[in-house]
Parts: C-alpha cells; structure tokens; sequence
C-alpha cells in the first residue's frame, strides 16, 4: 500500500511539475535565499561607483542572456516530464543532447561575462561575479532536479 500511495504521489508531482513549467530561477533563489537574486549579488559585489554602474550594466544584459538560457531549460524539463512515462530512445536523445547544449551555453555565457565584467571591474571582482552565479546556478539545478523523476524511475517503483 507505502508503495503505491508512493507511486502515485510521484505520479501526480509530475505531471503538476509538468502543468506548472516550472519556477522561474529567481523564484528558486528568493525560496533558497530569502532574497531577490539582485539585491543578494549586490550585497556580495558591494561595489562603489563607478564601478557600480558599470557593473550593474553588464550584469542586466548577463540577466537577458541568462533568463534566455533558463527558459529554455525550463522547457526542455517540461518536455522530459510530458513524456516522462512513454520515454523512447528517440526523444529521450533529443531532450538530453538539447540539455547538454543548453548547458554548455551557459558555460559560453559565464565566459563571456567574466571577460566583460573583467574590464569593467577587474579580474578579481570578476571572479566573485562568476563564482556567485556558478553557485546560483548549482543551487537551482539541485533544486530542480529535486523536483523531477529519474528516468525510468517511475516504472522502476511500479515493479517494486
């Protein structure tokens, strides 16, 4: 009875998680952190002008950039939860090779920021704004992949 009453709760978090599209990312940090994700890099940049302005520049064109990338994530992990239940081979490569793509575009994204940042702000003020947004990034993607089933694991806890 523990097991089915489990299957189904995973079950129905699925397919909420799938209607839902998931949490924006700086819904994800507010509920981690407490704070807006602006107001938490600002607290650790803790930069004066003109650095400041300069920095805060390059940062809303990083968020544009970045929110691009996380919504298609988010969309990319609707897709995996749509068909989560019915995964063939065929959709599951295409769901995981557009993952990994993403991915690396993120990857692409902090360098091109840090070198951006890096001008305006120094290496070292640089390095802290990647090593911030690397930890951020971490924490959503455990979050989220808190929030999903492992492939398969739905039909594995139907066996049990």
């Amino acid at each position: 009875m523990k097991k089915l009453l489990l299957i189904g709760a995973l079950a129905i978090s699925s397919i909420g998680f799938a209607q839902s599209g998931l949490k924006e990312d700086v819904d994800i940090i507010q509920s981690v952190y407490g704070k807006s994700k602006k107001d938490l890099v600002g607290a650790y940049m803790n930069l004066a002008e003109p650095q400041a302005a300069a920095f805060w520049a390059i940062y809303d064109a990083y968020e544009v950039e970045r929110k691009k990338l996380g919504q298609e994530k988010i969309e990319l992990i609707n897709q995996y939860a749509k068909a989560s239940d019915k995964l063939t081979d065929e959709n599951a490569d295409k769901i995981a090779t557009a993952m990994l793509a993403n991915s690396a575009a993120y990857e692409k994204l902090f360098s091109k920021y840090y070198k951006k940042a890096k001008g305006a702000i120094g290496a070292l003020g640089a390095a802290k704004f990647i090593q911030l947004e690397v930890a951020l990034q971490t924490a959503i993607r455990s979050e989220i992949q808190n929030s999903i089933p492992f492939v398969g694991e739905l039909e594995q806890m139907k066996k049990s």
